[in-house]
């Protein structure tokens, strides 16, 4: 039966051209855009390298600083209250400090290199898992020495040095002070902000006062907790801990809120605070948003398919009366044209996979976003049929529906009306 209904649905298809060219262009038109965000969202928040342990990170990267005259202060942390209370936690494995990256002048020959460098300790390197080509990352007695040493992606080696290979050992200019490599990794896109960088420098070579007691600053923590059920134990003890932190200026401050979280409420947090008073992470909030958004997007195309399927549905009036007549049941004739709807739209689905491959192939080699190397895996593969299903089933029954409730009578006589 079922293969019966897919041939028909072929030579339905194929019997209106054009409108089977406007559905298919909506479908895959709507489904591509909806997987370029996906793919991009997964990039972004989804555990690739060297994030690859994101059930068991928690980042700390957005103070928020009340006043009592009813001001407030977004800002990144300093290295002296990350070092002083995060630091210290006794529950996580490790805790990682590292300064947000900065474009950083450097020079080769007489061109200039801007390149954005970021200043780690030594448990950066253990707590995030890179692939170093060559060469080992920076220790604790380079951090403590303040060794002028460094880490370079590769596309930095090719660009300085014009090759990958043999540069370790080598001496590297930034800002007017040279530094020695000591390995080279593979390139991390912009996108993971916790990770990226072109250079990574030790934390004790900052031009920062480390040792400056205040809140506000320009670092952020990564916690790696023992194990993922650690989580809640790791954000309690954190909790504790940022309460007792004493203000620096009591007259004038109310009191701040810093928090550990999971990478994608990190981002929600930051996003969504104004809405959320700070006292929330706010992705319930952000998810509900996007989920909005994605809904409308699609409402649209699905909207001027239900049209085109009424159209061709009434088309066919005189073949549902025959079938009426000889006995079909309206349960089985929207089984049907349902077949024949999510085929449709399966169609579309791949001619949007396709499409969506494409795409995000042109976004990488145009290099828009640094590093980035887009890919549709297996979870933006499930993600896309279970859109191109939704799509082909709320974009079918009501059609179904309106031609299954034709009386015989009325559709052998074209009852359209």
């Amino acid at each position: 039966m079922l293969l019966s209904y897919l041939k028909i649905a072929w030579k339905v298809l194929l019997r209106r051209k054009f409108f089977t060219f406007i559905s298919l262009f909506g479908i895959s038109f709507t489904l591509m855009v909806l997987l370029v965000v996906v793919a991009m969202f997964d990039h972004t928040v989804g555990a690739h390298a060297p994030e690859t342990r994101l059930n068991r990170m928690l980042f700390s990267n957005f103070l928020h600083i009340k006043y009592k005259d009813g001001g407030n202060q977004n800002t990144p942390p300093s290295y002296y209250l990350l070092d002083k209370y995060v630091r210290t936690l006794r529950t996580p494995e490790k805790v990682a400090i590292y300064s947000n990256f900065h474009a950083t002048p450097s020079y080769v020959g007489n061109s200039r290199l801007d390149l954005d460098v970021k200043y780690t300790d030594e448990a950066f390197w253990q707590v995030l898992d890179f692939t170093f080509q060559d060469g080992k990352p920076f220790g604790e007695a380079d951090v403590k020495a303040a060794a002028r040493v460094a880490i370079i992606n590769r596309t930095t080696a090719r660009k300085y040095f014009g090759t990958e290979k043999g540069v370790v050992g080598q001496m590297i200019e930034i800002n007017q002070t040279k530094f020695r490599v000591m390995g080279v990794v593979n390139d991390v896109p912009v996108m993971r902000v916790s990770s990226y960088a072109d250079v990574w420098l030790p934390i004790t070579t900052s031009p920062d006062d480390l040792r400056r007691v205040k809140l506000d600053g320009d670092y952020s923590a990564i916690i790696l907790a023992k194990t993922p059920g650690d989580i809640p134990a790791v954000q309690a003890e954190f909790d504790q801990v940022i309460k007792r932190v004493p203000m620096p200026d009591p007259k004038a401050m109310d009191h701040i809120d810093l928090h550990a979280d999971q990478l994608l409420a990190s981002y929600s947090r930051q996003i969504m605070s104004p809405l959320t008073d700070y006292g929330s992470d706010g992705t319930a909030i952000l998810f509900a948003i996007l989920s909005g958004i994605a809904l409308l997007f699609m409402l649209l195309p699905a909207l001027n398919l239900v049209n085109i399927n009424v159209s061709r549905i009434m088309e066919r009036s005189s073949e549902i009366g025959v079938r009426k007549a000889f006995g079909a049941t309206g349960g089985t004739l929207i089984g049907q044209f349902l077949v024949e709807n999510i085929f449709l739209t399966t169609i579309g689905g791949l001619l949007g996979l396709l499409m969506a491959y494409v795409a995000l192939q042109l976004i990488g080699g145009a290099q828009i976003l640094a590093y980035a190397h887009f890919e549709l895996n297996w979870r933006i593969f499930l993600w896309a049929l279970l859109v191109t299903l939704f799509f082909g089933v709320l974009s079918g029954v009501y059609p179904a529906f309106k031609m299954s409730r034709l009386q015989p009578v009325q559709a052998l006589k074209g009852g359209s009306k």
